[in-house]
């Protein structure tokens, strides 16, 4: 194909498609204006491809609300391959297509199992996909071919866009913006379309009118004579131009009879270009002999086609209300309600002249079908149409609520504060009123973690309360959870007038949230003996896993605080692990992204530094593919134990300037609890004690505060500050005897020693520590009775636990410990290599490599691995190569000797 002017664009194109063809992943946007000539430059590129699969699909401006309609299009083609995708991503697939019921999926799992399913196509040949006129894609394909987009790498497959404007799902992607031709070549199509000779300077004021847009070149002289042009067409503003070539176009209409308009009209409200449709509507209406006298604006194939998609705009636009009332309804009646009941829906709606309760109830199920398939956002559209036919006032309200949630599942929240006024302007009852500030709490939860939420939810829990018990009690704690998000930056509602508001709560029947609410409820409101056993067993029941998915999912993490508060570790990493499994298996991702970063915290406390980073990997993937606003909780554990200062650092400062600007309050208080630790471990005793001051003293005071006790004893007796020690210490000893729990017995008997210097503390500390999994703390607490000994001359019995202290340093990774010990045991005499041990073995590899040579390893197959990490298959074995090379080896068995087990990771299974 031969483009006047092209020559750099077609380069940029076959560079892509050369790309594609060895083996390599391209994507790319050609944006610009009507006209330019994006459509054209895409056929180009399937044209320079003959040996490249072409998967195609046109986004259609009436089918902007039906959910995942362009992706049918695209991947109609390749359903035959969805059962080789793993069983989450298949069934995602198949609901989105409604080839099976089931419940709605994660939108991310769709995503990742469209990447999953054209990463396949691609190995058994390369593949092209072109989706033009993307301005006009419905939300739900944009959003899942932007997912997919951003994660291509090394797969066979090119993406090619077409775009009018540039939308936000596709904004970070390469573009290449196509303006109008230069005026040479501008001069050539203009004389190769108009059949006369024309005056050089009437020739050249029509190139500088249209701004070389090759459409406007080609369609606005149609059917003028020379007379005529040379007049010019007026100046034409880059605004005006489509314009004025939809007035060409519409001109080129009215010379056609009436019958002939009203059949290009239906085709132009018929988003298919199904031909027999197209056909009974026109019969219908009386026009169907009208097919023969067409003129070139409209071909009839297999689908039926427009000459340009400014022909259809200028055909619909030009129309009047009554005339698009009348080809709709045609097309309402001719669309089987069985087969496409949706398209039906929206042609009736849009054949409404006013309120219709029949419509209204047909757009109603349709949202419900489009929810059924993750469609939200054509949900909430099909449900803002309903509203706007609906007369009866309780209806409207009950309908706007409904739009506004699934606005809020879409992430459309003007969409859905649109409708929440909507809904607060008619008749709401007090369950209707109670509604929106759930809805509201929601949108502000979703936008900051903190914030607002926790005082909407509380207003919406108290409003439900003489409605609904247990969607109170759901919203209390859907409140309490808030509330520990924001911490000290709730502006509403803290957690203890969240917990003093629950008290009030009726009772329940002992679900695992129930005691979830109950216990915090109790610890909050200085009840914390009562408060203790409860949230115990409630973090068991999650742990063992005796409550519901649906509660896992909803408050596991929550669970995960409670057997902190209670000392329980045992509790606190099942109830974390259970979470991830469930999210894992749910597809539920933002789920996902909070569970992953719960227990990266968990397993880096005791000391399983390796599985920590892999969960902090790939907590950040789920943050990145979803755009899930959690602090890096489980990276700040992390970075302050190992010790690598300014990685550490570095961190710290970034979560404390994020999370505090989002309203994530608990955030910034870890951020505080990981430097005093950080600090600890150098020695800059004065600075950490102001670090441990912060967390300790900040709220929420629950475990949190109170780990930071003990880095506040520790750091207080270095500085010499003995009275703030023993202030610390006392507040630690309390919080720990109420539970009788090793884990908090274990910190308080080595803070214990700190202040007193007594030495049965010591060695009760770590009594108590060594029948747990919390290496670090068992380490540590050597490290400092070591020390102790070291100052009481007792340089043989301070060499034995000094060298435990440092073996352990050294065998987890907390290096800045280990060279801690290491100095004190230079101190007793002894000589000790400057080291860090089994963690180092594959450090030159990116934290990325590091979880895919760890999943490898543990005998994940590459699409297992990808789907962890959002990654195809094909980009896990070029990682792998990558990986393969760095270590000096050429087999994944030989990972087992590069990357050897941890001995706590042997004993975790």
């Amino acid at each position: 194909m031969k483009l006047f002017g092209r020559r750099s664009e077609c380069g940029v194109l076959d560079d892509l498609v050369a790309e594609v063809r060895a083996g390599r992943s391209r994507v790319l946007v050609v944006g610009g204006g009507p006209g330019v000539g994006k459509t054209a430059l895409l056929e180009y590129a399937v044209e320079a491809a003959p040996e490249l699969r072409v998967l195609r699909a046109v986004g259609v401006e009436s089918e902007q609300e039906l959910a995942f309609a362009a992706l049918h299009q695209l991947c109609g083609p390749l359903l035959d391959r969805v059962p080789q995708l793993p069983a989450p991503q298949q069934a995602a697939l198949a609901t989105v297509f409604g080839l099976q019921q089931g419940p709605p999926p994660d939108r991310f799992m769709v995503g990742l199992a469209v990447l999953s399913l054209l990463a396949e196509a691609a190995e058994k040949q390369p593949l092209l996909c072109i989706v033009d006129d993307a301005q006009w894609l419905d939300t739900a394909t944009a959003q899942t071919l932007g997912f997919v987009a951003r994660r291509l790498h090394a797969e066979a497959l090119g993406l090619l866009f077409g775009a009018r404007e540039v939308r936000d799902e596709l904004r970070p992607l390469d573009e290449l913006t196509v303006g109008g031709l230069p005026d040479d070549d501008a001069r050539a199509l203009l004389g190769s379309v108009v059949g006369f000779v024309l005056d050089e300077p009437v020739r050249d004021r029509i190139v500088a009118e249209t701004g070389g847009n090759p459409l406007a070149l080609i369609e606005l002289p149609r059917g003028l004579t020379q007379t005529q042009l040379a007049g010019g067409f007026g100046l034409l503003g880059a605004q005006m131009l489509p314009g004025r070539i939809e007035e060409s176009f519409l001109r080129q209409a009215d010379l056609l009879p009436s019958s002939t308009r009203r059949l290009l009209l239906v085709a132009a409200a018929e988003p298919v270009g199904d031909p027999i449709l197209v056909w009974r509507a026109a019969d219908k209406l009386g026009v169907a002999s009208a097919f023969a006298e067409i003129d070139g604006l409209l071909t009839l194939g297999e689908r039926v086609t427009f000459r340009h998609p400014l022909v259809r705009s200028a055909l619909y636009g030009s129309a009047t209300a009554q005339e698009l009332r009348d080809v709709h309804l045609a097309l309402a009646h001719v669309t089987d309600p069985e087969l496409d009941p949706d398209r039906r829906a929206w042609h009736l709606a849009a054949a409404a002249s006013g309120p219709d309760e029949a419509v209204a109830l047909e757009l109603e199920q349709s949202a419900l079908r489009a929810q059924s398939r993750g469609g939200f956002a054509a949900a909430a559209a099909f449900l803002q149409r309903a509203v706007a036919l609906t007369a009866d006032p309780g209806r409207r309200g009950d309908r706007a609520l409904a739009a506004a949630q699934a606005g809020l599942q879409a992430g459309a929240f003007d969409t859905a504060q649109g409708m929440l006024a909507t809904a607060e302007a008619g008749e709401l009852d007090e369950l209707g009123r109670a509604r929106v500030d759930m809805l509201r709490a929601e949108a502000a939860f979703a936008v900051q973690r903190g914030g607002e939420a926790p005082g909407l939810l509380l207003r919406a829990a108290q409003t439900l309360q003489p409605l609904d018990a247990r969607l109170a009690r759901d919203t209390y704690l859907d409140a309490w959870s808030a509330a520990l998000f924001a911490g000290r930056l709730a502006t509403s509602a803290d957690l203890r007038k969240v917990s003093s508001a629950a008290r009030t709560a009726p009772k329940a029947d002992g679900r695992g949230s129930d005691l979830l609410l109950d216990g915090f409820a109790l610890l909050l409101t200085d009840e914390r003996a009562e408060a203790l056993p409860m949230l115990r067993e409630a973090a068991q029941a999650f742990a063992r896993g005796d409550v519901t998915a649906e509660e896992v999912l909803r408050w596991g993490w929550v669970a995960t605080a409670a057997a902190a508060a209670a000392w329980d570790f045992e509790a606190c990493i099942g109830a974390a692990t259970r979470q991830v499994e469930v999210a894992r298996s749910t597809g539920a991702l933002a789920v996902l992204a909070v569970g992953l970063n719960v227990l990266g915290q968990v397993v880096a406390l005791e000391g399983d530094f390796s599985e920590a980073a892999s969960l902090q990997a790939e907590a950040a993937a789920v943050r990145e593919a979803t755009g899930t606003k959690i602090a890096p909780y489980g990276g700040l554990v992390l970075a302050s134990l190992r010790g690598r200062e300014n990685e550490a650092y570095s961190l710290i400062e970034a979560t404390i300037r994020t999370a505090s600007a989002e309203g994530q309050g608990t955030a910034v208080q870890y951020a505080h609890y990981a430097r005093s630790v950080l600090l600890n471990s150098v020695g800059r005793h004065d600075e950490a004690l102001l670090a441990a001051r912060m967390a300790g003293n900040d709220t929420p005071e629950l475990f949190v505060s109170a780990w930071s006790l003990g880095e506040w004893v520790e750091a207080a007796v270095r500085s010499g500050d003995l009275k703030s020690a023993a202030d610390a210490l006392e507040r630690l000893e309390e919080r720990a005897q109420s539970t009788g729990r090793p884990w908090g017995l274990g910190l308080a008997a080595r803070a214990r020693g700190l202040v007193s210097g007594a030495e049965d503390a010591y060695v009760e500390a770590i009594e108590q520590l060594e029948g747990t999994r919390l290496r670090p703390d068992l380490a540590r607490s050597r490290l400092l009775y070591g020390e102790w000994l070291r100052r009481q001359s007792r340089r043989v019995d301070a060499r034995a636990q000094l060298r435990l202290a440092h073996e352990s340093f050294g065998s987890i990774g907390m290096e800045s410990f280990a060279e801690r010990a290491r100095r004190e045991l230079l101190a007793t005499g002894e000589t000790v290599r400057k080291r860090i041990g089994t963690p180092l073995a594959g450090a030159e590899l990116t934290p990325q490599e590091q979880q895919i040579a760890l999943l490898v390893r543990d005998g994940l197959s590459n699409p297992e691995v990808g789907a962890r990490l959002f990654l195809s298959p094909r980009t896990v074995e070029w990682h792998l190569r990558k990986i393969f090379d760095k270590l000096g080896i050429t087999s994944r068995r030989q990972l087992r000797e590069a990357l050897p087990r941890t001995d706590l990771e042997k004993l975790s299974g």
